[in-house]
C-alpha cells in the first residue's frame, strides 16, 4: 500500500538485492523489480508520507525509476521488469487517478523506455526545472504561469534516479544558464543536492545565478491538511524560484 513499509524490508533490498551481483563475482544476478507508491499521498501523516527517492538512489547496485506519465509507467515498467538488476519503482499514489494520451507507439506490446534517460517534456530557453513523479506535472503547470511574464522554462522529467541523467541536466543547464530543482523530499542529501552537485561539478561557468532548490520541508510530515500543504511544494514555489533565477523578483535573503 505504501513504499514506507518498505522498511521492514530495507535489508533485504540494500544488503542482499543490490549486491548479491557485485558479491558473487557476477555471478548471481537479482532480477527483481520493487514497485509501489512512494511520496505523500493526503492526510496519511509522517510514517506514510516519505519519499524514497534519495534513500534507495544513494545505494549502488540498484536501479531506481519514479515514473510521471503513462507512457513512462508502461515503458519503464517493462524496461525495469526485463532487466537482469535489482530496480526500485517508486510509483506515487496520487498519480493513479490522472489520465495522459497514449500513442499507438506507447500501446505496442514491445514498447519500452531506456533506463536513465530523462525526458524534456517542455522545452525553453531562460530556465530549466528538473522534476520527477507527480512534481513534473507541478513544473509543467508553474512553466505555463512563467510564460504569462515572458519566462521561458524548460522542464525535464528525470523519469530515472539512478543512474541520473547527467548528460541531458548539464546540456539543459548550457543552455538555459539557470536551474530550479523540485522533488517532495527533505532537502538534505535530497536528489536536488546531486543534480546541484552535478551540474557545479560539469557546468559551473554556464550558471548566471544561484541553484535553487525546491523541496518538501525538513520536518516529519504534518497530519492537518493546511500543514500538509506548507510542508509540500506548490506550483508557486516553483514559480518563485525561477523567478528569482531571472532576477524577476527580490530575492529570499533581501525580503526576509
Amino acid at each position: 500500500m505504501t513504499f514506507n513499509f518498505a522498511m521492514q524490508a530495507i535489508d533485504h533490498i540494500i544488503n542482499s538485492a543490490a549486491k548479491t551481483y557485485y558479491m558473487s563475482g557476477g555471478q548471481i544476478s537479482v532480477p527483481i523489480v520493487f514497485r509501489g507508491p512512494n511520496g505523500a499521498a493526503a492526510g496519511v501523516a509522517a510514517q506514510h508520507s516519505q519519499c524514497f527517492a534519495a534513500w534507495y538512489g544513494s545505494c549502488p547496485g540498484l536501479k531506481v525509476i519514479s515514473p510521471y506519465s503513462s507512457e513512462d509507467y508502461r515503458g519503464l515498467l517493462k524496461a525495469a521488469i526485463r532487466d537482469p538488476d535489482p530496480v526500485v519503482f517508486l510509483e506515487n499514489e496520487l498519480m493513479y487517478g490522472e489520465t495522459f494520451p497514449v500513442s499507438d507507439e506507447v500501446l505496442d506490446s514491445n514498447f519500452t523506455l531506456p533506463i536513465g534517460k530523462a525526458k524534456i517534456e517542455r522545452e525553453g530557453k531562460d530556465v530549466t526545472i528538473t522534476a520527477f513523479s507527480k512534481m513534473v506535472g507541478y513544473a509543467l503547470k508553474a512553466a505555463d504561469e512563467l510564460a504569462k511574464d515572458g519566462i521561458s522554462a524548460e522542464v525535464i522529467n528525470l523519469r530515472s534516479i539512478r543512474p541520473l541523467d547527467r548528460a541531458t541536466i548539464n546540456a539543459s543547464v548550457r543552455k538555459t544558464y539557470r536551474l530550479v530543482t523540485v522533488e517532495e523530499g527533505w532537502p538534505q542529501h535530497g536528489v536536488g543536492a546531486e543534480i546541484s552537485a552535478s551540474v557545479v561539478e560539469e557546468s559551473f561557468e554556464y550558471l548566471d545565478a544561484p541553484i535553487d532548490r525546491i523541496t518538501g520541508a525538513d520536518v516529519p510530515m504534518p497530519y492537518a491538511a493546511n500543514l500538509e500543504r506548507l510542508a509540500l511544494p506548490q506550483v508557486e514555489d516553483i514559480v518563485r524560484a525561477a523567478k528569482r533565477a531571472c532576477y524577476r523578483q527580490v530575492p529570499q535573503s533581501a525580503a526576509a
